[in-house]
């Protein structure tokens, strides 16, 4: 699928400002939107929109459906009358640059407890019918979530595979004595998810009149403790203890010389074919009610995906399996019609895997700070790119242009230097340029690169598991050229929204 010529910036709403400690679907989004607008950008692309895991990593989710509670705007539950003016001071040594875990998951989830109380006590017919609406609505995967995170609480977060066995292996009488016993807890994580999914698809909306179109992340793997590995067990490369056999991740690469091990356990392939792809068919479906666009992450691992055995502690003694790809995508197509998807195809590509992307229109990805490390062949390079293709100076993954310029090698400050016919003094816009030049139909620019921040800004390195997805921003730090070189790019080189739009 062609996309329109455009650009966006990619920021995750946890990173936006705001007085409780993370950023969320408050005012700030809405202003970050407008603000989108007035630069000239139609796309805002952000990081999975699941609740965070361990490292508190979005991609690690325990869920591959729900919403991060971290979001939901605590203004907006004092507005419905579920929470009092008191409840939205913020307490000290919550801050303004970054996400401070650690002090927000409490605070926050204090909050959304008492709102939720509140709502279960004096909720209006109104809002109870709604409530009822969409757990209706969203039923296929939302008991087995919040019937899974009530058990978590009750068995103190142990992995779920070391519950009680008639839980583990999930008999419907042992299901049903913890529907009644945990009805309670059952009812706050579904109010949570009703209070997620009803700000953020008003905020969607909010954008997509504004002209803005949203580019969602779905991760191809999904973490073992979460509710659907807990509840589609089949699906799952897993012993009969629940346990992952193998488990996914990449060979040793460009950010680490002993691979990335990421831990999740791997698809049954087979058991997924039986259905025709019945649970991918509704996991994109869903997430296509969120997001405009989705980018799927690693999409190699469609062609054949790095295979580790679950006992090794690295990712050094895995191995390549081939995996469904055309078959899966092609139930998708056949399910929902034509997708807006962008295949992220960095890491070892070979020719399977940009046959599948090609096969079925899916533009790929380029990142411009891998471009100057070779030579004019490089694919990276702007003069290598294809039309279908979207523009990165750097994803999340990244250093900052900042970063990633203090720590070049000779070789690519020589390059760079050379292909770009700058002097080094504003790499950050220089990148950003280039990407808006290349022919390539997206460019999307990371906020920190707009920013021109450093290093210690970068949003998560991969393979270090910890002290990362903390970045925020502080409206002090935007000016009013910000907007305006933005806007000024996007109309020199025809990614500026057509007049009368928006």
């Amino acid at each position: 699928m062609r996309f329109p010529r455009c650009s966006g910036v990619l920021l995750h709403p946890t990173s936006l400002p705001g007085p409780h400690g993370s950023g969320d679907f408050g005012p700030d989004a809405y202003h970050f939107v407008d603000w989108l607008v007035s630069a000239g950008q139609r796309l805002w692309q952000i990081l999975p929109l699941g609740g965070i895991g361990p490292g508190n990593s979005p991609y690690m989710s325990t869920s591959a459906f729900a919403g991060n509670l971290l979001l939901i705007d605590l203004q907006e539950l004092h507005q419905q009358g579920w929470l009092d003016a008191d409840d939205l001071l913020p307490e000290p040594g919550l801050s303004a640059s970054h996400v401070d875990f650690a002090r927000v998951v409490p605070f926050r989830m204090a909050r959304l407890e008492r709102a939720a109380a509140r709502f279960a006590a004096e909720g209006t017919a109104a809002q109870r019918e709604a409530f009822e609406t969409f757990c209706r609505g969203q039923a296929s995967w939302l008991e087995d979530y919040a019937l899974f995170m009530a058990l978590c609480e009750a068995q103190d977060w142990k992995l779920w595979c070391d519950w009680p066995a008639s839980l583990v292996r999930r008999e419907p009488p042992a299901l049903a004595r913890a529907a009644v016993e945990h009805a309670a807890r059952i009812g706050f994580w579904k109010f949570c998810q009703w209070a997620f999914f009803r700000q953020w698809l008003k905020l969607k909306a909010y954008a997509n009149g504004k002209g803005v179109e949203i580019i969602g992340d779905a991760p191809i793997f999904i973490a073992h403790q979460s509710a659907e590995v807990w509840a589609n067990q089949a699906l799952f490369l897993l012993d009969d203890a629940g346990h992952p056999t193998v488990v996914a991740g990449v060979p040793p690469d460009f950010f680490s010389a002993t691979g990335q091990r990421w831990g999740n356990p791997l698809y049954r392939w087979t058991e997924h074919a039986r259905d025709n792809f019945a649970w991918w068919v509704e996991r994109v479906r869903r997430t296509f009610e969120l997001v405009d666009v989705v980018r799927i992450d690693h999409f190699r691992g469609f062609a054949a995906c790095w295979e580790i055995p679950a006992s090794e502690p690295t990712a050094e003694k895995g191995h390549w399996v081939p995996a469904p790809g055309e078959a899966l995508f092609k139930a998708i197509a056949k399910a929902l019609g034509p997708m807006p998807i962008i295949a992220e195809d960095l890491g070892v590509i070979t020719p399977d895997v940009d046959a599948l992307r090609k096969k079925f229109g899916f533009p790929g990805m380029r990142i411009l700070q891998f471009a100057f490390a070779g030579d004019a062949s490089d694919r990276f390079l702007p003069h290598n790119h294809e039309p279908d293709t979207v523009v990165y100076v750097g994803t999340h993954d990244n250093n900052t242009v900042a970063g990633w310029w203090a720590e070049a090698t000779d070789h690519e400050r020589h390059y760079a230097r050379g292909y770009l016919a700058t002097d080094g003094h504003d790499m950050p816009w220089t990148m950003i340029r280039a990407a808006c030049r290349s022919v390539g139909d997206t460019a999307v620019h990371p906020m920190q690169d707009v920013l021109a921040l450093p290093a210690s800004c970068r949003m998560n390195f991969p393979g270090q598991s910890s002290g990362w997805w903390t970045w925020r921003f502080e409206w002090r730090q935007v000016h009013a050229w910000h907007a305006h070189r933005l806007a000024e790019l996007a109309r020199l080189y025809g990614r500026a929204a057509p007049a009368g739009s928006g």
